[in-house]
């Protein structure tokens, strides 16, 4: 559990304040839990009511479910990111189910409004980029263009999703801020 700490504070995430195979409570004073629960509201990862009800637990001896809001939280942010790829089940699917998530859990989950965001102006303005290589694509010019949107389309989502889980946000580059 050390090395995992080690490579958590290295990598600037968070602590896990749970023993994950275990179940149990880490080592940490309860002052140090609140010290940690602060600077995660302060950093936006945590909701004030997340932050007071966490706190109630951890005054209480009970932190037991604060890591299931983070990893909640983690999995509804790549998910963001991930179900791009349902439009490859399902025309348009891959636009419209990361919008739903989005719009579903903006209030409920810190962070995804910020993950849904960078993803619909990821693809809004893929939509463009695929217009403007199609329209160029009978000068020949808009193929390779056309080549390298396609890699983009599997290849960011995927870097999206990673960061995503680390919590961390990543802007989608090329991407115009529309929303």
């Amino acid at each position: 559990m050390s090395l995992r700490r080690a490579l958590d504070e290295r990598d600037g995430a968070r602590l896990r304040l749970q023993d994950t195979t275990l179940g149990k409570v880490t080592g940490m004073s309860v002052s140090d839990e609140l010290g940690r629960l602060n600077e995660l509201r302060e950093q936006g990862a945590l909701s004030e009511q997340e932050f007071e009800s966490a706190k109630e637990k951890v005054l209480s001896g009970n932190s037991s479910s604060m890591p299931d809001a983070l990893e909640a939280r983690k999995l509804w942010t790549m998910l963001i990111h991930l179900t791009q790829f349902c439009g490859y089940l399902v025309p348009l699917a891959g636009w419209i189910v990361p919008i739903i998530i989005w719009q579903m859990q903006k209030d409920n989950i810190p962070g995804c409004d910020a993950h849904g965001r960078a993803v619909a102006n990821w693809l809004i303005s893929f939509l463009i980029y695929l217009v403007v290589a199609f329209l160029l694509a009978f000068i020949i010019v808009g193929i390779p263009i056309l080549f390298v949107l396609g890699i983009l389309g599997v290849v960011f989502p995927i870097i999206g999703a990673i960061k995503a889980y680390n919590g961390e946000l990543w802007e989608y580059p090329m991407a115009i801020r529309f929303v």
